[in-house]
């Protein structure tokens, strides 16, 4: 299917700018430009010099690191680098995981820091599948048909409570009170981000997507105002919509994975 083939490519690209790694006490957590690293640490002592510091083969960061962070979300704002501001803490890990601080959701494009999501592809009794479209008014995708309920493991939460939070939040939904949920798996993008100037950002993020059926008579409400509307599509119809590009790259290959095509 040309759609598949296409959300495949585009779900794995390189920087479209050359990047230098970014470190922890050793660690690799980001990576960023280094044009854009090094306006960042020629700022006055009070603005952020000296948080950051030139290292062999990348740009390390001094001191604490959620509070060293902290300090730059507050620089790069002020310079126009970050990306949409959500007073949101997300988790900096390392490459296998491990958590290392925190950092506002707006620095992890431009500093090319990993995040997790958690997605919930809901079914009715019959086979049909509930999706919604996203709110005209969001940063990210705005009007694009994504899964029941999609959104990122903030700081401090696993897999299951930011699923649980995500379910009642964008769906109204409580997980108790649907059938068994079941893991599908894990999808993951690489590729370069529109959240700030071209070039500067790049996405690397982890989804673990599950399954679960909604009980005959229980359909999804939304709670925080980032929804437009829900639907329950036929297979052949969610088919359709997904040749026709209206769904968010990351809901193409979810669903793709839950409809047995990939």
């Amino acid at each position: 299917m040309d759609w598949l083939e296409h959300a495949g490519a585009a779900a794995d690209q390189p920087p479209l700018l050359p990047r230098v790694p970014l470190l922890a006490a050793g660690v690799v957590f980001g990576s960023a430009v280094p044009a854009m690293i090094e306006e960042i640490a020629s700022q006055s002592p009070s603005e952020g010099h000296g948080l950051l510091q030139k290292q062999e083969h990348g740009w390390a960061v001094t001191g604490e690191l959620t509070h060293s962070l902290a300090q730059l979300a507050q620089l790069m704002r002020r310079l126009g680098l970050s990306g949409p501001w959500r007073n949101e803490l997300l988790a900096v890990t390392d490459e296998q995981g491990r958590v290392l601080g925190g950092v506002e959701r707006a620095l992890v494009r431009p500093l090319g820091i990993t995040t997790r999501a958690v997605h919930l592809v809901g079914r009715s009794p019959d086979g049909r599948h509930w999706v919604q479209q996203r709110a005209f008014d969001k940063a990210n995708d705005p009007g694009l048909w994504d899964t029941l309920v999609g959104g990122m493991i903030g700081a401090g939460e696993t897999v299951e409570s930011a699923l649980e939070r995500e379910a009642w939040e964008e769906a109204g939904l409580r997980l108790p009170a649907l059938g068994p949920l079941q893991h599908g798996a894990r999808v993951s993008l690489r590729r370069p981000s529109n959240e700030v100037a071209p070039g500067l950002g790049y996405l690397v993020e982890h989804i673990d997507w599950h399954g679960a059926t909604l009980p005959a008579g229980l359909a999804p409400s939304n709670q925080d105002g980032e929804v437009a509307q829900f639907a329950l599509l036929t297979r052949d119809a969610l088919l359709e919509r997904l040749a026709r590009g209206e769904f968010t790259l990351e809901a193409e290959l979810i669903l793709a994975g839950a409809l047995g095509l990939a």
